[in-house]
């Protein structure tokens, strides 16, 4: 007779530990058996003994071993990112559990934008540390790609991004929404004009952040619709290099009202004009993913950011996207 009909309880599957699944991580992450130990804070033998026991229950190798080194196997390199995301939801967890103690769970790993992060988060971080004094947030900057890549495989929380998200499967809220301006050389012919038009850019170079960004995408779309020519023999590394090398003749290039805000206050070798019939704009979010049991906590951090943003609105240029 089966065991359901003698109403024994089915085995339990096997399921790999938190421990397991924290040290199979660490050690890819790592790449050095001694290394991942000492971050998992165990000794190495444990640290490998625990890694052999899941490898045999999963029926897979998932650490290619060498001398003094360690990294994925095929297989690790497909588990890796799940593994990943069942660690962010036993994080999830535990910061919910927090939630009554008013911290946004107590830790927050924000990624930002690096044509955001500089100019906002000087303004947002005091704020919400006075509302939040025991939250802890840990803040990577990256491209906007590899930010989402972050976000979808769980060694993110939220990520602070301009729009679009090219992920299928995260929430978000729309912060604001800001101008993005053309900057051009003050002894370039055209920087006597008040009003640019697309059809006057046409030969004209531009310089851009390399691709992963948002700006990237822009400038391409601009180049496409006005016949200027993109300048692919060297990609800004930030909109402040962006910004010298225009001063100096290089090109000209897009600058978001959030940049200008901060940076162009003593700036006199550049002038920013709007394009006519073809306005830039770029809209700011929050995002999360979709299955995050912290959706209350990021909502707070979004007012947060758009509280921030708010103090930069006085030239019109940046509008706050009310609820």
């Amino acid at each position: 007779m089966a065991d359901k009909d003698r109403g024994v309880p089915a085995a339990m599957p096997f399921r790999p530990t938190n421990r397991q699944l924290q040290y199979f991580v660490s050690l890819a992450d790592l790449g050095h058996f001694g290394a991942a130990a000492r971050a998992c804070h165990v000794s190495q033998p444990t640290l490998s003994a625990q890694l052999k026991l899941l490898e045999e229950q999963l029926g897979v190798a998932l650490i290619e071993r060498g001398t003094g080194s360690a990294c994925p196997t095929p297989a690790g390199t497909v588990i890796l990112p799940l593994a990943r995301t069942v660690l962010a939801g036993l994080d999830e967890i535990v910061a919910t559990a927090s939630l009554g103690a008013g911290n946004l769970g107590g830790l927050i790993r924000l990624g930002v934008a690096p044509t955001i992060g500089p100019y906002v988060m000087p303004r947002m971080l005091p704020h919400l540390h006075d509302r939040h004094p025991r939250l802890e947030i840990y803040i990577r900057e990256d491209r906007p790609l590899t930010l989402e890549s972050g976000l979808a495989d769980g060694s993110l929380d939220c990520v602070l991004t301009p729009l679009p998200l090219t992920g299928e499967r995260f929430e978000s809220v729309a912060i604001c929404e800001e101008t993005v301006f053309l900057g051009i050389p003050t002894e370039h012919p055209i920087a006597r004009e008040k009003r640019i038009s697309v059809k006057m850019l046409s030969g004209e170079r531009l310089l851009t952040l390399g691709k992963g960004h948002r700006l990237f995408d822009q400038v391409q779309d601009l180049c496409d619709a006005s016949g200027a020519r993109l300048r692919e023999d060297y990609e800004g590394t930030s909109l402040d290099a962006l910004r010298q090398m225009v001063s100096i003749g290089m090109g000209l290039s897009l600058f978001p009202a959030t940049y200008v805000a901060f940076e162009f206050a003593k700036e006199r070798n550049v002038v920013l004009r709007e394009i006519g019939g073809w306005p830039i704009r770029r809209t700011i979010c929050l995002a999360w993913r979709q299955d995050s049991v912290r959706r209350e906590h990021f909502q707070s951090l979004a007012s947060e950011a758009k509280t921030a943003f708010a103090t930069l609105t006085d030239s019109g240029s940046i509008r706050v996207i009310d609820d």
